[in-house]
Parts: structure tokens; sequence; C-alpha cells
């Protein structure tokens, strides 16, 4: 018998492009609050998975500003994993330690209720906060050029749109801060990555043979899965004795064409140690910078990143290794820094030193005072 193929309703996994209700302003919550000495904010978050970078991140602002006395409220957005407030709350304590345990948690943006600032923090939540009107100010957290993420088609040119419904940007990087600008518009101030202290320190390598490291994400097409494996191959070509290490997915049902150590989506608290015995640490990008660069340089090893704006506005030649999208030349650039271990030398203590120059502390003081500024400026 025939398996009777489940029609997609379109317009019920869209509907929120579409929909027309809208929460007003509460003006007696606005009365009694505008000018509180604790600012509230909304976050609308995407749904998550665990060991999210994008949600480490916003967690880690989260958890700043609370220190810094802010009030932060999170909401899960179209949620399809948790099913109620306890399980989302049970799940972040778990995977999510690090979140400041005063922030409240909530399943669904339905109970959102007036703060001083609400942001978006994906493009589809972006919908959502364009109907939330019970706010001072409306902010966008983008971590990343979310169009990049679709092939040019419908989700494409609905994440494109969330650019020009005229919120407040908070742009991860200059990249980010330049593009949208340019080509939308939109207003908004940026800030610069840093790494995990706790998490990552400066290693030593242990093993005697030359060792790479990529950051192997078949499923994400802008990390460059397919580049990365050729080139290595390539590599291995020049350099039969290199190791390998991938790390980031499980790849066990991929034909790898050489040996290699499949460490699959490991726990961060590992990372540091895996980065230090590697002599080059393959991260390639389409995309924003991922905050892999920093923590490899952190950890006392070697990033090799792809060029471009996307990378440059952090990255240069003296503390990384920059290649063009292209097998050949990214194998060249690496046997070349495999073979000159003097110059390697140089890139790895330049990139370490650039790290330490970092912080996250700047980081979070700079978008609270974007916060601060903005939710003055909206009370006008």
């Amino acid at each position: 018998m025939k398996k009777k193929q489940t029609k997609i309703d379109f317009v019920r996994h869209y509907g929120f492009i579409i929909e027309k209700t809208e929460e007003k302003l509460d003006e007696k919550m606005y009365n009694e609050m505008a000018d509180s000495p604790v600012m509230l904010l909304n976050w609308i978050i995407p749904d998550m998975g665990e060991g999210s970078g994008g949600h480490i991140n916003i967690f880690r602002f989260i958890s700043g500003l609370e220190e810094r006395g802010f009030h932060s409220r999170i909401y899960l957005y179209r949620s399809e994993k948790f099913k109620d407030d306890w399980e989302i709350r049970r799940f972040l304590r778990e995977k999510f330690p690090g979140l400041d345990a005063r922030a409240e948690i909530y399943q669904d943006v339905r109970s959102m209720t007036f703060a001083h600032g609400t942001i978006a923090t994906s493009w589809d939540t972006a919908y959502c906060l364009r109907r939330f009107h019970n706010t001072i100010s409306k902010f966008y957290f983008v971590q990343d050029y979310e169009p990049y993420f679709y092939a040019r088609g419908s989700e494409f040119e609905m994440a494109k749109r969330t650019y020009q419904f005229g919120f407040r940007g908070i742009f991860a990087g200059d990249w980010l801060k330049g593009k949208l600008w340019n080509e939308f518009g939109m207003r908004g101030d940026s800030y610069r990555f840093s790494y995990d202290r706790e998490v990552y320190r400066r290693g030593h390598k242990t093993h005697r043979k030359n060792r790479i490291f990529f950051y192997a994400r078949p499923v994400t097409p802008r990390r460059d899965f397919e580049l990365g494996i050729l080139a290595i191959a390539r590599l291995l070509k020049r350099l039969p004795d290199t190791e390998v290490v991938l790390a980031g997915w499980d790849v066990k049902e991929i034909d790898i064409p050489f040996p290699y150590t499949d460490l699959g989506i490991l726990d961060t608290r590992h990372l540091s140690d895996v980065y230090a015995d590697c002599d080059l640490c393959l991260v390639l990008s389409h995309t924003n910078l991922s905050l892999l660069p920093l923590e490899i340089m952190a950890s006392g090893s070697v990033a090799v990143c792809s060029k471009g704006d996307n990378s440059t506005w952090l990255l240069n030649e003296e503390n990384s290794v920059l290649v063009e999208f292209d097998v050949e030349e990214i194998a060249k650039r690496m046997e070349y820094y495999l073979t000159h271990k003097e110059e390697l030398a140089a890139i790895r203590e330049a990139g370490f030193l650039f790290a330490q120059g970092t912080s996250w502390e700047e980081a979070i003081d700079k978008v609270q005072t974007m916060l601060v500024k903005g939710i003055e400026d909206d009370k006008d």
C-alpha cells in the first residue's frame, strides 16, 4: 500500500509573515515603568538545540546585562521542541548553565508584556517584533547576514526584508554594520568579538606529527565543508603523514577519502585542548565570522580562514592565515606553514596576543550603551 504523502500547509508554516494581530502599548504600564531605574528587556529567540553558538552568545549578553542592572525576559518563538515553560527552563538550566538564573524564561511570546526594550535575535523573530508595540524601543541583535542561509528565493527575501523594519541594530562586528547600513540604511552600532577566558586557555602541542583541525559542518553550507575536505585531501597528497581532526558534526555517514579523527559535536570545555594540539585550524565561512578564530588563537593555535570583508574586519595576515575559496590555494598555504614552522610560530604568537587584547566585558558595556541611548531617545 502506497504511503500517503503529508502535504505542507504553507499558510500555517509561514503565517507569521502575514499575521496582522498587533500588541499595542500598555500606556498605564508605560507611565509606571518608563523611568524605572531597572530597565526591562524582552528577548525574542528562535528554537534551539544543544550547543547552539548563536544562543550561547545571546545568553552571554543577557547575563552580562543582568550584572549591570537590567532585567531580561526570554521568549521562545515558534518552538516545536518545547511544550511549556517548565520544559524550556529545565533545558536551559542543563544545556546552557552560563545563563544568569535571574533571567525569566517563557516558552511562548503570547505571554510577552511591556518592556523598555524588546530585541529580535533572528529574521523570523523580527516579524514578531514588527507586530509588538508594547515597548519603548525595538532592537535587532544581528549575528549574521541571514539571507545567505538560503538559496535566492522566498526565504532569502523574507529574511532580507527584516533589515528594513526600522529597528535599531546591534551588530556582531563591523562587516554587518557596514553591509546593513550601505544596503538598507539600517542604523545601529557594532561590538567586537572575544572569547570565554574560563574555557579557552593557551595549551601546547603534544603530538609530534603535523596535525590539522577542520571545523566540519556538512549541514551548514556557509561553512564550506566540501572545499575544506577537498583541500585537506590535496594537502595529504603532499604531506601524507599529517594527522586530521574533524569536529562540528557527526560525519561518519560520509565517505571521506583520508584517515581522520572524528570528534563530532564536542563539548566546548574540551575544544581548547583540541585546538592547541593542532598546528593549523581550518575554519571557512561564506558569511560572518564565527567565534572560533579567536578561540583558536586564545588556545595557542593558528586559524586558517577565508578572505573577504566578512573576515578581515577582525582578522589579518599577521594574526591568522587567510586563504581564497580555492582548493589548491588552501592546500598550498597549509603545506607552506606546516613546512615553515618559524613563520607559523610568529603568527601563533601574534594571534594569541591579539585574542588577549579583546574583551567580552567591553562588548557588553558597548551594548549597554546602545540600549540605554536608544531607549532614552525613543522616550522623546
